[in-house]
């Protein structure tokens, strides 16, 4: 009897899981990146956050201190939790409230490189983010030798600005170029002139488009693993490293190149994959890879250099150690060639036209054109006429095709494992198209943002099939909570298993996978300010049990749908020799509520303020109808009037009326405004503002049957002030300096 209790102890003790325990301090701390001393947040004293490393089969029990004086939380990306474990606040639990201790807990059920990062606002933008590697049982069945046996180097990408990221949010939201100023994207008119490309700058605002650029913010410092520049010099000539690489980074991209030759990719958002050898390949925000590096000789420490995909910086880890062996710097994008290839896809109506090239996979990189090393110092102008496009088809922005340098694609990844799903299931086929624009900042699922749907049901055991077409501008890292999805691809029953797909404009990727993980589970472009901005969608499962995390439903689903209803602020005003003009802005999505202002310094100038709220319509929202009030004084001559072109009398000396309107955005980005009063008066006006003459001068141009008339410079010198003069009919010729927030 003795020995089968001896024995039954044994059995327990061979089965039972591990527990590993983390216990994570998040604290305010200052950081200097720059030369100037910034505040973030530090989780056990550095930044990044620590990386915690698992095997396969533990429990992981992580106790998050928060230390702070605002809330926060911690989502596990990439990993098979159960549902309130997700760290999504008020989907999944209740924020962590300050100075108070949170426990996490979860069974490790798979292996993979993977991350974690705040879910609470911008918290991820200044440190809170880290690695989670999940080694294999070294009995896997899956292990695989030469590759899992390699001594493993975890590192995490970001990106570190100055500036505020609430600051960073309300600048994207208000239009403001600062940053393309900062990069030198600007694209004026000036530049266009000087580079050959005058008529590409015409057409490109005659369809309503601002410049282009392939990311939204400018960073001080890019980073890998907290550091411009680190070395990993315990290795030597010989030896093989397997980097497991997360790109944590809030809103950038990166293209991976290696000093010491091709790099092989061998898992990808912690899943398996056959290798594949390439020269470079470019890692999505949010998404990881596992990539084998060979240190080709001794004594040479070899650069693994991440450059962001605007290539305004970079960030070099050496690899081996002796005498630095450089990659190549990429070189400057030449934005006008993709501006020019911009024009020719963009209808009038704003929609895109792949002219019939099915995108997909990321095999076609629409930036391609501004590749310097891929086509050139100048594209050959037989190969970017729209009929070349249409002949050539997809060789047109293959870049394998055009280049002896071979890129990662998504056609190119191939599971180890087959991953079809269950044959018999229902499916459930959903259809997204990725909308939005960039001139306010808009970002959606069907020109919805997440405040503006229902949760979407899916049923426990069914396999849910999301084909998504990018219908926008810009790329979106598409990622989804607690699940993998096949990405279906050339290979079949082998289709690589993934947790975020890149889909870049006018590419149509299909997704699916198997329901089998109740809850509520977040589907967002991983680009903190687009799925701040609303882009997002949530799956619920049918008929679940009820979230104990989540006590009143309702009042957190009001704080959820908080984040892109949220207001933005910005002003103006010109101090100038002839009286001061401004205006007053406060927008979300969809509502704006403007005032404007022009305060002579005498009666004879006059005194007038407007204010407007209005509603944006439609996709591209170039239409808002708006009701508003409108109050003016201006002292006149005895005698003295003025009609309108309309031969009504002007009553501008002496005005305090309602008015109902609609302002619509034309061709050349000119706003169109139609405004009735309550007097009688009708009002038509044409404005045009911040045309780009130069990389820091913009030009101001008014008109209206009021008779009134306005045109302006305004150099800018810093963020937040410039100089300007302007003429304008009331008030004649004014200098001056602009202040503005």
């Amino acid at each position: 009897m003795k020995s089968i209790y001896i024995l039954l102890l044994i059995a327990v003790t061979a089965t039972a899981q591990k527990v590993v325990r983390y216990d994570l301090y998040v604290r305010d701390t200052l950081v200097n990146f720059t030369g100037t001393q910034k505040r973030a947040i530090a989780v056990n004293g550095q930044i990044p956050m620590p990386t915690l490393t698992f095997t396969e089969g533990d429990i992981a029990e992580i106790y998050v201190h928060n230390e702070m004086d605002e809330e926060t939380s911690l989502h596990w990306h990439g990993l098979f939790l159960p549902n309130k474990e997700d760290g999504v606040p008020y989907l999944t639990q209740m924020p962590i409230k300050p100075h108070t201790v949170y426990k996490y807990t979860f069974p490790i059920i798979q292996h993979g490189t993977h991350w974690y990062h705040s879910h609470s606002g911008l918290q991820e933008q200044i440190g809170m983010y880290g690695s989670f590697i999940i080694n294999k049982k070294t009995d896997d069945p899956t292990f695989r030798k030469g590759i899992d046996d390699l001594p493993t180097v975890p590192v995490i990408l970001s990106e570190w600005t100055d500036m505020k990221p609430h600051n960073i949010h309300r600048l994207l939201h208000n239009a403001s170029d600062w940053f393309a100023i900062k990069k030198g994207t600007t694209q004026s008119y000036g530049e266009a002139i000087r580079q050959g490309h005058f008529f590409t700058k015409v057409v490109n605002e005659w369809k309503r488009m601002n410049a282009m650029d392939v990311s939204d913010v400018y960073y001080d410092r890019f980073l890998m693993n907290g550091k411009n520049e680190s070395q990993l010099s315990q290795f030597k000539g010989g030896d093989k490293v397997r980097l497991r690489i997360s790109n944590g980074g809030a809103s950038s991209n990166f293209w991976l190149t290696y000093a010491g030759g091709k790099i092989t990719v061998v898992a990808n958002d912690g899943n398996d994959v056959e290798p594949v050898e390439v020269d470079r390949l470019l890692i999505a925000v949010s998404e990881t890879y596992d990539v084998v590096v060979k240190i080709p000789a001794d004594q040479t420490a070899y650069e693994f250099l991440a450059t962001p995909e605007d290539r305004t910086k970079s960030a070099s880890l050496y690899v081996g150690s002796g005498i630095k062996q450089l990659v190549e710097p990429l070189p400057k994008l030449k934005y006008f060639e993709g501006m020019k290839m911009m024009n020719g896809m963009m209808k009038m109506n704003g929609d895109l036209d792949d002219m019939g090239m099915s995108m997909s996979l990321n095999q076609m990189d629409m930036n391609v054109v501004m590749y310097p090393e891929i086509t050139g110092e100048t594209v050959k102008k037989a190969n970017s006429s729209h009929e070349n496009h249409t002949k050539e088809g997809a060789l047109q922005y293959n870049s394998n095709a055009l280049s002896d340098i071979v890129t990662l694609n998504y056609s190119m990844l191939k599971s180890t494992i087959k991953t079809t799903l269950l044959k018999d299931a229902p499916v459930k086929e959903l259809r997204f198209e990725l909308t939005g624009n960039m001139n306010r900042y808009v970002w959606s699922l069907d020109n919805k943002v997440v405040s503006e749907t229902d949760k979407i049901l899916i049923k426990k055991g069914e396999n849910v099939r999301i084909v998504l077409y990018n219908g926008s501008m810009m790329r979106h890292p598409m990622h989804l909570h607690g699940h993998d999805f096949r990405l279906i691809n050339d290979q079949g029953d082998y289709a690589p298993l993934k947790n975020v797909v890149d889909i870049m404009p006018m590419e149509t990727d299909t997704i699916e996978f198997t329901a089998n993980a109740e809850g509520d589970w977040f589907f967002h472009c991983h680009i903190l300010y687009h799925m701040m901005s609303g882009m997002g969608r949530i799956f619920s499962y049918e008929n679940q049990k009820s979230n104990p995390e989540i006590p009143n439903p309702k009042a957190a689903q009001r704080k959820l749908f908080a984040d892109d209803r949220m207001f933005h602020f910005m002003a103006e005003n010109d101090f100038a020799t002839n009286g001061n003009d401004g205006e007053a802005m406060y927008q979300n999505t969809r509502w704006s509520i403007g005032t404007e202002w022009r305060l002579g310094y005498t009666d004879m100038h006059g005194y007038e303020t407007e204010t407007h709220i209005g509603r944006y319509i439609g996709k591209m929202q170039w239409l808002m109808p708006f009701i508003g009030f409108d109050w003016r004084y201006r002292k006149m001559e005895m005698g003295e009037y003025e009609k309108n072109l309309f031969g009504q009398t002007n009553t501008k000396n002496e005005r305090a009326v309602f008015s109902a309107g609609v302002n619509y955005t034309l061709p050349m980005l000119i706003v169109a405004q139609a405004e009735v009063f309550t007097d009688g008066n009708f009002r038509f006006q044409l404005e045009r503002m911040d045309i780009p003459l130069s990389k820091r001068l913009r030009m101001n141009l008014m008109w209206n049957t009021d008779k009134e008339y306005m045109a302006g410079l305004k150099y800018i010198i810093g963020k937040n002030f410039g100089l300007t003069t302007h003429y304008d009919s009331d008030m004649g010729v004014g200098f001056g300096l602009n202040l503005n927030y």
